[in-house]
């Protein structure tokens, strides 16, 4: 059965796990000075403000807690 297969290659260990060390595509295609270079700046993330990321949470929270009273209240 399935069970036992899963079992068998479990015992086996043909499962060895992940890698030990976890690679970057950005590590890997760009030297390290080029990533020392990199710019980054808190005020503009991924061509979006701060600020707007700030009111879409509000929003999504707010409307959060009215689905939950709604369904508290009514069912």
């Amino acid at each position: 059965s399935d069970y036992e297969q899963l079992g068998y290659n479990l015992r086996s260990n043909l499962f060895q796990g992940g890698p030990l060390k976890s690679r970057s595509l950005m590590r890997d295609s760009y030297t390290p000075d080029i990533i020392q270079k990199a710019i980054r700046d808190p005020n503009n993330w991924h061509g979006r403000r701060i600020y707007e990321l700030g009111k879409w949470y509000e929003k999504y929270f707010l409307d959060l807690n009215v689905q939950k009273a709604m369904k508290d209240k009514y069912g």
